[in-house]
């Protein structure tokens, strides 16, 4: 039975997973994510974004306005974060070994990993939703400094492909 409940940000948590341990890019991100404990749960998130994208392409018939099919095409999965903390985690799974100082000679391997972020309601504790997003790559980090705010972080990724999973 799908999971018909509404959940608020509050009802979630958000960790960081390696999908390919063996792979030079699974052993770095399994390196960052012990160092920095995002297997137990990424803190100080918020507007968590996750976006797939299916490339649809309309057929249109000579003499006709209308398109007779729409094909299925590339799918993009792809999205962004914001975390009220900086300490280099973000940026580490972003360049990998090439955010340290002096960086290395020759290409710099980066780190893979998944994300699985979790929705339990805590009124309904046995439904709950799980979106799994995998070979997640970081593509660009920034960060905030405002006058009287928060300083915020914030990085934007790519995925390989994503899977939902409700129970309830």
């Amino acid at each position: 039975m799908p999971n018909v409940n509404v959940f608020r940000g509050s009802d979630a948590s958000l960790v960081l997973a390696v999908d390919n341990k063996e792979s030079v890019e699974g052993k770095l991100a399994e390196a960052l994510i012990g160092d920095y404990e995002f297997s137990n749960m990424v803190g100080r998130l918020q507007n968590v974004q996750v976006k797939v994208e299916n490339e649809l392409r309309a057929y249109h018939e000579l003499g006709k306005s209308f398109a007779t099919e729409l094909r299925p095409g590339n799918i993009s999965v792809s999205g962004s974060i914001e975390r009220a903390h900086i300490n280099g985690a973000l940026l580490r799974l972003l360049l990998g070994d090439g955010a340290k100082s002096p960086p290395p000679n020759g290409s710099i391997p980066q780190p893979s990993f998944n994300i699985v972020i979790s929705l339990k309601n805590p009124s309904l504790p046995d439904n709950s939703s799980t979106l799994t997003v995998f070979g997640v790559k970081f593509e660009s980090w920034s960060f905030a400094l405002p006058e009287d705010d928060f300083v915020m972080e914030g990085a934007t990724f790519k995925a390989l492909r994503i899977s939902s999973e409700e129970t309830g």
